[in-house]
């Protein structure tokens, strides 16, 4: 997700003087917090939620792959169940054999004094075979046993493993929510002067940072993206006007890595969940690098993440309250950039 309404740091300077009038009361007004000051606390707020955004959605892709697991797990046990009664079968059918033979002669001794030696060596090869069949039917039943323990013990911590998971999930959303009600608090306090002296400035701090960063070469010329990178950007611009929603991954609404894991998973190549994975995990390049279908991350804990498509200009899901756009790379504080694909040469 975004995670601020204040984009750069810089632009908390160029308001820094930028006080609003007072609104007129009966008792000594107090005094009303500057633009920069709003927009500090919106960026604190925003940033919170993305945060924890991020750990929320981790969790979640931990607890699907958990789910499996014990969906996994639950398959083998019941088919070592299945094999642990065949082979109890076969151990019933073994005992009650001995059983019959347990009265008269044994089949050793019937050997032993049959009159024609030819027939005891045959006899003696069948009886040497079920001898050889009932000692694979114990080692069957015992191995059936001790399978069936062991997937039942790594069943029973699967399970335990993804309500840890589930509950710790739980309280995550919660604590989005909770976030998420603080910035709704505050900007519903603001009143429509300050809302927009707000928005002017946030305009004012992203134009200053995309003209350093142009002004300073550290955008790249057009450069042609690779066919998956195009397949990339074409997903991702068809998702434009959609709304933001935290922990979504379309096909109505996204969060910001919900967005390029689609793009890029509509591409041919999954990506990791969050924003923090993709940067962990993807190849780095250097802005001056960028094509089309790269991804740049933001902040120093790499928790927004956009789409480039060329010419200076990310597509993203920005934050709660807002729609997929189009927007110039430096609406925020930019960590760096990373390129999917197998060594990020697609």
């Amino acid at each position: 997700m975004s995670g601020m309404l204040p984009r750069l740091a810089c632009a908390a300077a160029v308001a820094a003087q930028a006080v609003l009038v007072p609104v007129p009361a009966a008792a000594a007004p107090a005094p009303q917090p500057s633009v920069a000051r709003l927009l500090s606390d919106l960026q604190r707020l925003y940033r919170q939620t993305e945060q924890a955004t991020e750990t929320y959605d981790a969790t979640t892709e931990q607890l699907e792959r958990q789910r499996a697991e014990v969906t996994r797990l639950d398959g083998e046990l019941t088919r070592a169940r299945l094999a642990l009664q065949g082979s109890r079968t076969d151990a019933g059918r073994l005992a009650r054999q001995q059983y019959q033979n347990a009265g008269g002669l044994g089949p050793y001794v019937r050997v032993l004094l049959a009159p024609d030696p030819q027939h005891a060596l045959d006899e003696g090869h069948v009886i040497g075979e079920l001898a050889r069949e009932h000692a694979r039917t114990v080692a069957r039943l015992t191995a059936a046993e001790r399978r069936k323990d062991t997937l039942a013990r790594a069943a029973r911590k699967a399970l335990d493993t993804q309500q840890t998971l589930a509950g710790r999930q739980r309280s995550q959303r919660d604590d989005v929510r909770a976030r998420l009600a603080d910035v709704e608090r505050m900007l519903a306090g603001l009143t429509p002067e300050q809302l927009a002296a707000v928005a002017r400035l946030e305009e004012q701090g992203v134009s200053e940072a995309q003209r350093k960063l142009t002004s300073a070469g550290a955008l790249p010329a057009d450069r042609p993206a690779s066919p998956a990178g195009d397949r990339a950007v074409d997903y991702a611009l068809d998702q434009l006007g959609k709304p933001y929603r935290w922990g979504a991954q379309g096909p109505d609404a996204f969060d910001c890595s919900g967005l390029t894991s689609q793009a890029w998973s509509h591409a041919g190549t999954p990506l990791p969940r969050t924003s923090q994975e993709q940067w962990d995990r993807l190849p780095k390049v250097p802005l001056s690098q960028l094509r089309p279908g790269d991804l740049v991350v933001y902040f120093p804990e790499a928790t927004h993440v956009a789409l480039y498509v060329g010419d200076g200009k990310v597509v993203q899901a920005p934050r709660p309250g807002e729609k997929v756009e189009l927007s110039a790379i430096a609406g925020y504080p930019i960590l760096g950039a990373v390129r999917p694909g197998p060594d990020g040469r697609v």
